[in-house]
């Protein structure tokens, strides 16, 4: 009874803590990114492992259809986004409560003999940020009755939860709801990164990033307490083991990871950036860094590493030959090499990575059924297309890959070919010009059978490997409190979120574009024009750098 008594005041705390932050626009912004990680990392780590657990590669599909689905919506019937925007709210809300019945549950397994305690902690610890996200989500869009009244619902499910007998637990199981239940995770998810209410107006300069940044990282640190609880807590043997395969993967990884960035600042400090007049330069840095070559050659070996050497060389020459411009350029670059290796690039490559890592704990699910190699190329197209991914985030993506157990095939299209297969690329091509791409990256997995099998060039002991991840850590939570979350991970969406139009018009559209982005208002043309240094310097003081 005190668990239950416990989980309902963790719902009450929300409406209180948002009370204070709402007093001014810093609070509101870290209460934002506070939102913004937790809820949305409890779902990447947390449910849809779960998800995939019992209901395998179409309860994907499902979450998809939630996320996009409103946003597609809303693009084809643009008069009637705010109903699609309300309607997809109130599922989310749905979900939630749904979920709340089992929340009670799980608190009665935890007070059973031979289970931990810890399951019924992590419970209340996560009601915090679904108590805010409620009040957050509800308050500024129908006002404070109806959201304490979606407040007292969930208690009251809860304590439906708690005192409900065994059959109806079972008829809500996951394996019954699994499929309802990843479409509302979907939900949950587009309403959560589509900023629900107007605090755009209020933060125009984005000078409130820095708030945001302290909340994303309280957050990370409630997600790690949740996680750890969790592990305490459940015998979730595929849960467990996902969230340890990601951590042993960030402790090999950040060692050479870090070595990449120092050789990012070595290049730079010669003279090779991101704004050479040498449009093939443009495209070797683009496609292969090198400091993505630093990666490969010690955690996929020397033989990858030439063989992405000598493609990326002939797709640089021949995309300059053909004078194909680079989209999403650098617009703006620091005068200090280690300015430019530790801030700037990890500032656009530190969500690719971590995407990369997250992705394939989710792909290399065992539920999943990917061995076929065609179908994993397949599954890594569709992930290409709708993002512009940096060569870092695409070697760290072929090394999850190959330590998952993926096809050689499937391991070297990222090194060759996720920088450059993207829509926004694409556009800036002919038809010829895409038909030649396509064949020489066709051509060069032909040429990638032939190659040995991988293997890792250095092992590194732990003490290492976990002072290099404290440090990469460090890196990844410094560039959080310069950009803010939304910012921060921005990059990662080609279609932005900005264009929304709930509620508040276009007019904030303006504001909400990312500085290293290009904005909408400019169209197309915009992004053609780059050129060299000089024109995008001028065009990062038009955007407030």
């Amino acid at each position: 009874m005190l668990y239950l008594l416990a989980s309902c005041i963790a719902l009450l705390i929300g409406p209180l803590f948002y009370r204070y932050f709402s007093s001014g626009s810093g609070l509101q912004k870290g209460l934002d990114g506070f939102i913004f990680v937790s809820l949305g990392g409890l779902v990447l780590i947390h449910i849809l492992p779960e998800l995939l657990e019992h209901g395998g590669l179409l309860a994907i599909v499902f979450v998809v259809l939630g996320l996009w689905g409103p946003t597609a919506s809303e693009r084809l019937f643009h008069r009637y986004s705010e109903i699609t925007h309300n309607l997809t709210l109130s599922l989310g809300i749905g979900g939630l409560l749904l979920h709340t019945i089992t929340d009670g549950g799980a608190m009665v397994l935890a007070q059973q003999d031979g289970n931990s305690s810890l399951l019924a902690l992590g419970v209340i610890l996560h009601r915090l940020p679904v108590g805010l996200a409620i009040w957050w989500l509800l308050k500024p869009q129908v006002g404070t009755r109806w959201a304490s009244l979606v407040l007292v619902a969930m208690m009251l499910l809860t304590g439906v939860g708690y005192f409900a007998g065994e059959q109806l637990l079972s008829q809500l199981s996951l394996d019954n709801t699994v499929y309802l239940q990843a479409f509302v995770t979907g939900s949950i998810l587009h309403v959560v990164l589509h900023q629900p209410h107007g605090q755009h107006d209020t933060d125009k300069q984005g000078q409130y990033e820095y708030q945001a940044g302290i909340g994303s990282l309280l957050g990370i640190g409630l997600l790690m307490v949740l996680l750890l609880m969790d592990s305490g807590g459940h015998d979730h043997a595929h849960h467990d083991h996902s969230t340890e395969q990601l951590t042993t993967w960030l402790m090999t990884i950040a060692p050479v990871l870090l070595l990449s960035y120092a050789a990012a600042a070595l290049r730079f400090q010669l003279g090779l950036t991101p704004q050479d007049n040498s449009l093939a330069r443009r495209w070797f840095q683009r496609l292969a860094g090198p400091e993505a070559l630093v990666l490969t050659a010690l955690l996929l070996g020397p033989w990858l590493a030439l063989f992405q050497l000598l493609v990326v060389f002939i797709m640089s020459a021949y995309l300059a030959h053909a004078r194909v411009e680079i989209t999403d350029p650098h617009s703006k670059l620091p005068h200090n090499a280690l300015r430019f290796g530790f801030a700037h690039l990890v500032d656009r490559s530190a969500p690719w990575v971590l995407l990369s890592l997250v992705l394939v704990n989710l792909i290399g699910h065992p539920s999943v059924p990917l061995s076929n190699p065609m179908l994993q190329i397949a599954v890594l197209l569709l992930v290409f297309l709708p993002m512009r991914f940096c060569n870092l985030g695409a070697a760290v993506l072929s090394i999850a890959l190959a330590y998952s157990g993926w096809s050689p095939l499937a391991i070297i299209l990222p090194l060759i070919a996720a920088p450059v297969l993207n829509i926004a690329q694409l556009k800036l091509m002919s038809w010829p010009q895409r038909g030649v791409l396509l064949t020489i990256i066709a051509v060069s997995l032909v040429a990638a059978l032939k190659l040995p099998m991988w293997f890792s060039l250095v092992t590194l002991p732990e003490a290492i490997n976990l002072a290099a991840l404290l440090v990469l850590s460090g890196l990844f939570a410094a560039s959080l409190l310069r950009l803010g979350p939304r910012k921060f991970l921005r990059r990662l969406m080609m279609l932005k979120p900005a264009t929304h139009g709930h509620k508040h018009g276009h007019e904030h559209a303006h504001a909400h574009a990312s500085a290293t982005e290009t904005a909408h208002s400019h169209g197309h043309g915009h992004t053609h024009s780059h050129q060299s240094g000089g024109h995008s310097h001028s065009d990062a003081n038009k955007h407030h750098h």
